[in-house]
């Protein structure tokens, strides 16, 4: 693929604002015709740059009012392999999103809950006895600002 001119990146920045957007919407704010946008849109995926639609659920609305991003640092390195922690610590539905970071603690996990006791329970019946999990580190969300991303700097 050339390289992405200003056009693709405009596309790309209509994209992440609304994934679900047509040709012909994205088309009318670019200034192209919907079958040219259509086609940028489809080299822009073919090319793997776009790869996918994601649906965003609001947690607070669906009762789970705390999130905490939480450090776990394995108790047993050898002994579990990290596939294995990885895999039983997917399958905890609290559990958005699992990071193997390079730092104070080897995961990073984003988790919700309704409430601060949801998560203690949470915290000590699913995370605390996965196979390997040592040390923890709990951080709670206060806030959340969305950031534009690496398009945010282009014009």
């Amino acid at each position: 693929m050339s390289a992405l001119d200003d056009t693709d990146f405009a596309i790309l920045r209509l994209l992440a604002e609304d994934a679900g957007q047509g040709a012909g919407a994205i088309g009318r704010a670019c200034g192209l015709s919907q079958p040219a946008a259509w086609r940028r849109i489809k080299r822009l995926r073919d090319a793997g740059i776009v790869g996918g639609q994601r649906l965003v659920l609001d947690a607070e609305a669906l009762g789970f009012g705390v999130t905490v991003f939480l450090g776990v640092k394995l108790a047993t390195k050898g002994r579990v392999s990290l596939e294995d922690f990885e895999r039983a610590v997917s399958a905890i539905p609290e559990v958005q999103t699992v990071e193997h970071v390079l730092g104070l603690y080897d995961y990073r996990l984003r988790v919700v809950a309704r409430d601060l006791p949801d998560f203690e329970r949470v915290l000590r019946r699913r995370i605390m006895t996965l196979p390997g999990a040592g040390e923890v580190e709990a951080n709670v969300l206060l806030s959340e600002e969305r950031r534009p991303g690496p398009l945010g700097g282009r014009h």
